[in-house]
């Protein structure tokens, strides 16, 4: 049996002493690591597997840290990580305390820049290429992009202002034709035929005044090396275009690639998934309850349409396009451009929906303001994975929207509390509405199994009271309201505390909330967003208006970055669990009562 070669590297440096001939047989090892640790731990599997060789030659080439590598989102980065020093920990990758499951800068001096977010790489590694020239300082930058980050904005912002300088950045291009779903437009349609040898136009990246070369076998090792260490030798701005596969060395993963990005627990032997043995039926996820619903309304409503930033199977709009595939539109990773695509339908009379992950509308703020809100389009924004959404992060985490679209004129915020009154509010604005909504449900399963009732129209603007109460009410916003009402039922009996569901963040309901103001003694808000503009604040301005002199807890998320674990241990550590609920209205109760029960 061969010596393990893996076993003998814990930095960069230990690779750099082995022979070149012994790299194939590392990569094979470094992909069965990878392989066998995610499948008991979970994660993002098929990108890193796609760039183990890859990996390998950029840190056997270059002289890492010193010489910057970025990778952009940072889906691909677990070989990097494993190679760079955080091999004995990599089990504690995405889990609480450990490891995060992106590149970041605290975390590792060979991690030049955080990620997480796509199309980032090329502006990042050209503004440390300027900065290094600006200091004397010769060294390389370089910068990995995948076919579908690439066709962003932002990337070729970045590829624009770089052709016209002289840095020393390395732009490689990993084409394996997918992100999380397969890459659309005209781009990729561009790429394909430069694969194929057919594209007979210029060359769009020598055009950029780039020195291209590829493309390449992104899985030869003695290729890749070898152009990396002729790139080395020429100055100014360059280009790599490789083929890789996605989720290569698993036979599974290369077969199944939407699947096994982050496919959660498999057989590491097998590849096969492990399947969750379920008693009864299940709840169904807050996206397929979108994507169904959506569909449901479309076949009757002619004017809707469905608009996604390439995420159609994470936000279930694969079901619109699978059924009315001309109007259901992926646009690729081009959040703004999403926003104001839905702008200018909305202007024709169409009903766009768009669906755009809260984390990632924060890239579209100007033209949520500026093309939406401003001009009282009407457009339907969905904003999914609303909240804490566990093991990818911060970077991840949808917890400011409530307070980055709270300031903003013309604009509706209602957050579901289950999985009904997101199929009520869908229906409703589909009836015709005059301004833009942000509806934000969270990522995951309700609590409902049978969500499928009649629909029924919503009134804008107002709240519901689901228990009446003494001294104490606790008002929430989306589906925290299902802890609320067990931490409520958990109390003891002679604790009598009113419930409200607000449903609506903007405009508040202010006639419910002078009855609370005026019935009640002590107020708890609750959100799974940001105190600081949240929801609770807005309440706070309106007691502070209207001159209630109450005692008011505001419950979310602290004036932090919160980092990664699971949705439960987060809960906890931000307090809005059951468990903390329950204290905070015991608290809050003595305190209403001098000390006494």
């Amino acid at each position: 049996m061969k010596k393990s070669l893996l076993k003998q590297i814990n930095l960069p440096k230990d690779l750099r002493l082995l022979n070149q001939e012994d790299l194939p047989h590392l990569a094979k090892e470094l992909r069965d690591f990878i392989i066998n640790i995610v499948a008991t731990k979970e994660g993002h599997l098929g990108a890193s597997l796609g760039v183990v060789e890859l990996t390998i030659a950029l840190h056997y080439v270059f002289n890492t840290p010193i010489d910057a590598l970025i990778w952009d989102v940072g889906h691909q980065a677990y070989g990097h990580k494993i190679l760079t020093g955080r091999k004995e920990i990599f089990d504690t990758n995405r889990q609480l305390n450990g490891i995060s499951g992106f590149p970041k800068r605290s975390e590792s001096a060979y991690d030049a820049f955080g990620v997480g977010h796509s199309s980032t790489s090329i502006s990042a590694a050209l503004g440390m290429a300027i900065a290094s020239q600006l200091k004397g300082e010769d060294k390389h930058h370089i910068a990995v992009i995948g076919d579908a980050s690439i066709a962003s904005g932002m990337a070729f912002e970045g590829l624009n202002h770089a052709g016209v300088t002289n840095a020393n950045l390395l732009v490689i291009l990993n084409d394996n034709a997918i992100g999380i779903d397969p890459s659309v437009g005209a781009l990729k349609q561009y790429l394909t035929n430069v694969k194929k040898g057919t594209e007979k136009q210029d060359n769009i990246f020598e055009a950029l005044n780039f020195n291209y070369s590829g493309p390449i076998d992104g899985h030869d090792l003695p290729t890749l090396i070898s152009e990396l260490k002729r790139l080395k030798t020429i100055k100014g701005p360059k280009f790599l275009h490789i083929i890789t596969t996605k989720g290569k060395g698993l036979r599974q993963a290369e077969e199944n690639q939407v699947k096994y990005h982050a496919p959660g627990k498999f057989d590491a032997k097998t590849g096969e998934l492990v399947t969750k043995n379920n008693i009864g039926q299940e709840a169904p996820k807050y996206q397929d309850v979108f994507g169904e619903t959506i569909v449901e309304l479309a076949l009757k409503n002619k004017k809707i349409v469905g608009i996604t930033p390439a995420m159609p199977t994470g936000s279930s709009l694969k079901y619109m396009m699978d059924t009315i595939p001309e109007r259901a539109f992926d646009v690729g990773i081009a959040e703004q451009h999403a926003v104001t695509l839905a702008a200018g339908m909305a202007t024709q009379g169409l009903i766009p929906f768009c669906n755009i992950y809260s984390t990632f509308l924060q890239r579209a703020y100007d033209q949520v303001i500026h093309d939406v809100a401003l001009q009282k389009l009407p457009v339907v924004f969905c904003l999914d994975r609303a909240g804490l959404v566990g093991e990818d992060g911060a970077t991840h985490h949808g917890v400011f929207d409530i307070a980055y679209l709270n300031c903003i004129p013309n604009l509706v915020i209602f957050a579901p509390s289950n999985a009904i009154a997101l199929r009520q509010i869908m229906y409703t604005v589909q009836l015709g509405i005059d301004v833009p909504i942000a509806i934000r449900y969270p990522r995951g399963r309700g609590h409902i199994i049978d969500w499928k009732t009649p629909f029924e129209k919503i009134e804008i603007g107002k709240g519901i009271c689901i228990n009446k109460g003494e001294q104490i009410a606790v008002l929430s916003v989306g589906t925290v309201a299902f802890k609320i009402k067990n931490a409520i039922a958990s109390l003891d009996k002679k604790f009598n505390v009113g419930q409200y569901d607000m449903q609506f963040i903007k405009p508040l309901d202010t006639s419910l909330l002078h009855d609370i103001f005026q019935h009640y003694h002590a107020i708890i808000t609750v959100e799974d967003g940001t105190i600081i503009g949240g929801f609770g604040s807005s309440v706070l301005a309106f007691a502070n208006t209207h001159n209630y002199k109450h005692n008011i807890i505001t419950l979310g998320i602290d004036d932090q970055f919160v980092e990664h674990g699971t949705t439960d241990e987060l809960n906890q550590l931000q307090h809005l669990d059951e468990l903390s609920i329950k204290k905070e209205i015991e608290n809050l109760f003595l305190t209403v009562n001098n000390g006494h029960v």
